[in-house]
């Protein structure tokens, strides 16, 4: 049976305040100018917290000359940055912003949805910070919820990359059924 790990993101429970954004940086020692999860704001009363979305078909993935990127058994894409020459096809490829170069190292970092934590059975850092239950993991493989809806407004278009992010949002669910 195949997994595949993904974030599922309340729009409606949001309050951006960023204690995503810091716990992911505090635990993946992130500085300067490298944000591997970014909180920004969508609409006037809703935010959005992003990061790697682990997608299925990955276009950093893709374009990648010399094959750092791997997908793990369970579905997290990741980086090895000694193949990393840090060309940065992949930054300008993702239409999630997720590939962050650091110009102090001259290589590409991303999200790796904390899986050392999850191969201790803790979940992301990022998840653990938020306090409104905004931010969850769950296998997409099995979950399967009529209320959850695969993008949001303000979102980027996910027909090429499939990314392994679920949405709830009371206005877009709305929204994504009548347009279907």
């Amino acid at each position: 049976m195949t997994k595949q790990m993904g974030f599922i993101f309340d729009a409606d429970m949001c309050i951006g305040c960023i204690a995503c954004e810091v716990a992911c940086r505090n635990e993946n020692n992130t500085e300067g100018n490298i944000r591997w999860r970014r909180v920004s704001r969508l609409t006037s009363e809703s935010f959005l917290s992003n990061s790697c979305n682990h997608c299925s078909s990955p276009e950093c993935f893709r374009v990648c000359p010399e094959n750092a990127f791997t997908k793990r058994h369970d579905g997290i894409v990741l980086i090895d940055s000694n193949l990393c020459t840090g060309c940065q096809l992949c930054v300008n490829a993702c239409p999630y912003g997720a590939p962050q170069y650091n110009f102090e190292t001259n290589k590409v970092s991303k999200c790796q949805m904390c899986y050392p934590r999850q191969d201790k059975g803790l979940p992301p850092a990022c998840v653990e910070a938020c306090t409104t239950g905004a931010l969850t993991i769950a296998d997409l493989e099995e979950f399967h919820d009529p209320d959850a809806v695969p993008t949001i407004e303000g979102f980027p278009d996910i027909r090429m990359t499939q990314p392994s992010v679920a949405f709830y949002s009371v206005k877009d669910r709305k929204r994504y059924f009548l347009n279907r």
